[in-house]
């Protein structure tokens, strides 16, 4: 069991280990994180995503430089990238546009849904599937999931629904590391931190 202790040991920069373990605790429950690899694998996989329970909304402020390099299909050029610079809902408006169940530019579906919780769900289809799961009004209130204990419960429920358990658990016969960097392509849609969310996950395995 996830506890406010277990949670200062492993991460020092979280500013509220009691919530968040309080929060966490019967989420993994519901949603099958309760053995040592899952719940290591769980925790790694969603401190990293959301800085260590801190950081719960997805910014979205960029630089033009740092947007080619973020989105290049998009962004070939600073000057193409120049109007979203430093313009979060104009970005974000754009780049998920017509995209996981948004509509188009003209919407707004792509900042309304832009990443939130602390799995950084995003998307009109991800906010009404984990809504529905939950009992939520997401795609009305998608801001519930600034609330530890739905961002947790939403992130737990995503976990389970995307097979990451199955992945998660250790078995003799496979390659964990493959294992891992699926769970994390799954979650990021690429392999965006692999070291450091690696060493995280062992650094929490060893204190479970």
């Amino acid at each position: 069991m996830i506890t406010e202790q277990i949670l200062r040991a492993v991460l020092p920069e979280c500013t509220d280990p009691a919530r968040w373990a309080a929060a966490l605790a019967p989420a993994m429950q519901r949603f099958g994180i309760n053995t040592r690899d899952r719940e290591a694998a769980f925790l790694a996989q969603t401190a990293h995503e959301s800085s260590d329970f801190n950081r719960l909304e997805e910014s979205l402020f960029y630089r033009a430089a740092r947007l080619t390099k973020v989105w290049p299909r998009r962004f070939p050029t600073e000057a193409a990238a120049q109007p979203y610079a430093a313009n979060p809902a104009k970005l974000a408006n754009f780049v998920y546009a017509n995209r996981m169940g948004n509509g188009n530019e003209a919407s707004g579906d792509g900042y309304r849904y832009r990443g939130r919780g602390i799995i950084q769900v995003t998307g009109r289809s991800n906010y009404t599937q984990i809504g529905q799961a939950l009992g939520l009004d997401l795609v009305g209130q998608p801001d519930l999931l600034l609330q530890p204990e739905h961002a947790a419960a939403s992130a737990a429920f995503f976990w389970e629904s995307r097979g990451l358990n199955a992945l998660a658990d250790d078995r003799t016969d496979d390659d964990d590391l493959e294992d891992f960097s699926e769970i994390t392509r799954r979650i990021n849609g690429g392999t965006v931190g692999l070291k450091e969310r690696l060493a995280l996950f062992n650094r929490i395995e060893a204190a479970l």
